[in-house]
């Protein structure tokens, strides 16, 4: 491919002034997982790399997946803890746009471990690469990094190592983000929220605290109260959210899963845990995942919605058209 500098394509002027491609292995894929290596790649702004950073986590319990990312519990335990790696990989992400490969999940992982530390993560922005790559509509058989890599000749030395992933999704970004500046496409930015609100738990865990097996995540789960508005109906394109409208979430979030259903029910919203013909939108940040969720919403034509573009629809949601209505069951 051809570099921009040997076109006369100005570069976009709006595209970011850097990047840090990060990628985390982790002890499995639920809230309460914790981190074992991370790594990032500082690229600057035309995506070549300026240098690389690499960790071991001890995540203060069984190490998981050990078949996977090949960390046992043996390696892991003289491994610095989070809060002690915290500061060096903020000055590594600070000012920069976080990319990563389903850059959901990791953001949310980086996101719990830096809310455990009570430390605020310097990221304001993310962009997936799978997201790229889609916008891009390059010729890939599925989605997997090895796909990505492949396509554009990056060969991979060791799968689900933090290092070597980070290094072949930097080789891979900057072709792709080349080719984005080349057409003048608009880079698929999301926001990162830091899970600053997690601080609702009555203390937080101490370095070296071992957290109790029974504890499933950061935020103390409860039962939320019945949607008290009717449901008017499907969501239709164009046209704002209105109160008693049933929404249904699918796969990772930016925000923080039950963070967002908080924001959702605040709004008048009947947040709902399965897709069935009444509901009004299935919000997800992968509609082509075969979930069952998202199988059910194409079968019953059910509108679906990115987060970015539901959460810029949660600012003004219409009030309901009728009061009086008796509660729609969970």
């Amino acid at each position: 491919m051809l570099d921009d500098r040997q076109t006369a394509t100005p570069w976009p002027a709006a595209y970011p002034k850097g990047y840090a491609v990060v990628d985390v292995e982790t002890t499995g894929l639920a809230r309460d997982d914790r981190i074992v290596s991370a790594a990032v790649y500082r690229l600057d702004a035309r995506g070549d790399v300026e240098d690389h950073w690499y960790t071991l986590v001890n995540p203060e319990r069984d190490p998981g997946p050990v078949w996977i990312h090949g960390l046992t519990s043996d390696v892991l335990e003289g491994a610095p803890l989070f809060p002690e790696v915290a500061e060096q990989l903020s000055e590594r992400l600070a000012g920069r746009v976080l990319v990563a490969h389903n850059a959901a999940f990791d953001w949310s992982m980086l996101a719990r471990e830096y809310a455990r530390a009570a430390v605020t993560a310097p990221v304001e922005q993310r962009l997936c690469t799978i997201a790229l790559s889609k916008e891009l509509g390059l010729p890939l058989p599925n989605h997997k990094l090895a796909s990505l890599a492949a396509h554009f000749g990056v060969v991979q030395q060791h799968a689900h190592h933090a290092l070597d992933d980070a290094r072949v999704l930097a080789e891979a970004f900057r072709p792709s983000l080349h080719a984005a500046a080349r057409d003048g496409m608009r880079l698929p930015l999301l926001e990162c929220r830091p899970l600053t609100e997690w601080y609702d738990s009555p203390v937080a865990p101490r370095v070296g605290h071992q957290p109790s097996h029974g504890q499933n995540s950061w935020r103390p789960s409860r039962k939320r109260p019945a949607c008290p508005y009717p449901n008017p109906g499907r969501y239709e394109s164009g046209k704002p959210l209105m109160q008693g409208m049933r929404v249904a979430f699918s796969g990772d979030t930016s925000v923080d899963r039950e963070l967002l259903e908080d924001r959702a029910v605040e709004a008048g919203l009947h947040v709902a845990t399965s897709v069935s013909r009444l509901t009004s939108l299935l919000v997800t940040n992968d509609p082509d995942a075969a979930t069952s969720k998202t199988v059910k919403a194409k079968s019953f034509g059910t509108p679906i919605l990115e987060e970015s573009a539901f959460t810029h629809l949660l600012r003004d949601v219409a009030p309901a058209r009728a009061a009086s209505v008796p509660p729609q069951s969970s």
